[in-house]
């Protein structure tokens, strides 16, 4: 049977090429809203950090209608730390967009996606989209796609792919790049008559395969999928079977189907082949399980999640300032919500540490990580974090590491120092072409070199760099790389911040923090710009007697503090110091507090 009413379809893009606005066109022009509602914009990015970051981390769902057609669309991460969505995702779906930015061109997470839906045979349709801003080069990223396809081993069919001019903003697009079109149509028509729809037997025995997991707290967990055989009541008994055994773990019923339609899910009393549903009743489900009938327990094949390449330790917090700001602040808390987040993210993995009030979460790359802690943190969670380490794998008996390919667009002038900075991290230059005033640079480099690089790229480029990596593959261990070039301020004693001992200290190094900043022995309170960890004493104030020059007694000037991101911080921790996570602040630390008991642990390591 072939669903003729029905696309599936997934968009894939680059971070911030104009993906989720496109989505809201189409839903717009889809009439999946009415005439006088007010419409979120970024209305697939519903979650705050989604909105803030401009990224999208979870896959989501919506539907469109043209011409009697429903067409599902899903959002699909284009980040390759979140590599473990975009490969279920592709798996629910017929057909793909793949989305340029007319400026910047394929990217590389553009790739990493593109790669899997290509392997998967997925028909594509090329969209070039923000062909309205002034640097658009429409002819040279038609040809930067097509070069990307051959190198991605793309078929005959796939190099044909139809390629659509689109203003996301303004909601039009159209076939020619000097012909502005009015509205969607022309993408609509090509979604409609280009893609394949989705087939199956309906009259089989039912087969779903989970792609993707809900919770809710009214009626727990939800399973995502398409189905892709047979078809689904109300209350009908299911089976559910692990990916790699065909035997059935438990059954269940089936208590509510919700389709989606717009960005919003609607009850439905049946689904059948092809439709992508979500469904709820059933305990004990995961992604990659698949809901069967009970009668013909088999599994769908199911692709292999990706490995995990980086892990920290999170531990609980033992600071001085432990459980002032934190709801959740003990290790039985921490440990329920870190198994909890296993749940729903397939990529992570948790286990216990040697101590019974640390854990060892592993995850795709820091962003994946910082992602997690920064919603912990939002929850009310209270933790420290550790330096991120490396996974290494021993593959024929060679030690082998992860590597990232990275692509950096810099102006011209900064090339050098980047370049020097890269030999430094043990990066092998792959690729360098002029693009106008710019260099496009491509390296393949360890993923633990780029660990802290993010921040100095800015400071080398200033500010103008674009820098975007994505996992590629093992290779044999490179070599010792030396992690920072920088100490650290520390705080000599506890108390509160002052302006007279910070004036002192700036001569130091740059400060994190402000008058006013309660601090505690061994909290780090800023960079020192050579090797080696210096004591200060922020806290000193100025003694007040009457025996001082006329003239020097001049207002203090403090230069303003350096305010770090969460990612900044993780960057900058050394391997003894922890990073302290509160609801309210990031604190820097290091592990031992006590300035005499960690002078007498380093020297004991020399």
């Amino acid at each position: 049977m072939i669903r003729e009413d029905l696309r599936n379809i997934a968009i894939i893009a680059h971070v911030d090429h104009g993906k989720t606005t496109l989505v809201d066109e189409l839903l717009k022009q889809g009439g999946v809203y009415r005439e006088n509602q007010v419409v979120e914009e970024r209305v697939m990015d519903n979650n705050a950090l989604e909105r803030e970051r401009g990224i999208t981390i979870l896959s989501k769902n919506a539907a469109a209608h043209y011409k009697g057609v429903k067409i599902n669309i899903v959002d699909t991460p284009g980040h390759a730390d979140f590599g473990g969505e975009v490969e279920r995702v592709l798996k629910m779906v017929n057909g793909v967009i793949l989305l340029v930015d007319a400026a910047e061109g394929p990217m590389p997470q553009t790739r990493f996606v593109l790669s899997k839906a290509l392997a998967l045979g997925h028909k594509i349709i090329i969209v070039i989209n923000k062909i309205d801003r002034p640097d658009a080069r429409l002819g040279e990223v038609g040809d930067e796609v097509l070069e990307l396809l051959l190198e991605l081993d793309a078929t005959d069919e796939q190099l044909d792919s139809p390629i659509i001019y689109c203003s996301g903003r303004d909601g039009t697009a159209s076939e020619s790049p000097n012909e502005p079109g009015k509205d969607l149509s022309v993408l609509f028509d090509t979604i409609v008559n280009y893609l394949p729809a989705p087939e199956g037997d309906e009259n089989g025995p039912f087969q779903m395969l989970i792609s993707s997991i809900d919770y809710s707290e009214y009626v727990g967990r939800m399973a995502i999928g398409r189905i892709e055989r047979g078809s689904l009541k109300v209350n009908q008994e299911v089976a559910v079977c692990d990916y790699h055994d065909a035997s059935v773990s438990h059954r269940g019923k089936v208590a509510a189907i919700y389709q989606f339609d717009g960005t919003g899910r609607t009850p439905a009393d049946s689904a059948k082949v092809g439709d992508i549903v979500c469904v709820s009743g059933l305990d004990n489900i995961t992604i990659g399980n698949t809901l069967t009938a009970p009668d013909t327990p088999e599994p769908v094949e199911f692709v292999k999640i990706g490995e995990p390449t980086v892990e920290m330790t999170f531990s609980v917090n033992d600071s001085p300032f432990a459980g002032q700001e934190g709801k959740f602040v003990t290790s039985r808390q921490l440990r329920d919500r870190l198994y909890r987040e296993l749940l729903k993210d397939v990529s992570l993995r948790v286990r216990d540490a040697e101590t019974t009030d640390s854990f060892i979460v592993s995850g795709r790359g820091e962003m994946h990580l910082s992602i997690l802690i920064e919603t912990m943190r939002r929850e009310g969670y209270e933790f420290a974090v550790s330096t991120p380490r490396v996974l290494f794998k021993e593959i024929d008996g060679v030690k082998c590491e992860p590597m990232e390919r990275l692509l950096v667009d810099v102006p011209e002038e900064s090339v050098g120092s980047v370049m020097e900075k890269m030999g430094q991290r043990r990066g092998e230059l792959v690729h360098m072409a002029p693009t106008g005033t710019r260099m496009r640079i491509e390296y393949n480099i360890p993923a633990r070199g780029l660990f802290g690089y993010r921040s100095e790229f800015l400071t080398d480029t200033k500010g103008e760099g674009i820098l975007n990596t994505v996992f590629n593959g093992y290779e044999p261990y490179k070599g010792e790389i030396t992690r920072r070039f920088t100490g650290s301020l520390i705080a000599f004693e506890t108390g509160e911040a002052v302006g007279y001992g910070l004036f002192n200290a700036q001569a130091r190094g740059t400060l994190f923090i402000e008058p006013g900043t309660p601090v505690y022995e061994g909290m780090v309170v800023g960079a020192s710009p050579k090797a080696g960890d210096i004591s200060v004493n922020v806290c000193k104030k100025k003694q007040l007697t009457n025996t001082r020059a006329a003239g020097s007694d001049d207002a203090l000037r403090l230069v303003p503090a350096k305010k770090l991101s969460l990612e900044e911080a993780i960057e900058f921790l050394g391997e003894d110091e922890l990073l302290e996570v509160t609801p309210k602040n990031f604190r820097l630390r290091k592990r031992i507090l006590n300035n005499s008991l960690r002078l007498k642990a380093q020297s004991k390591l020399k």
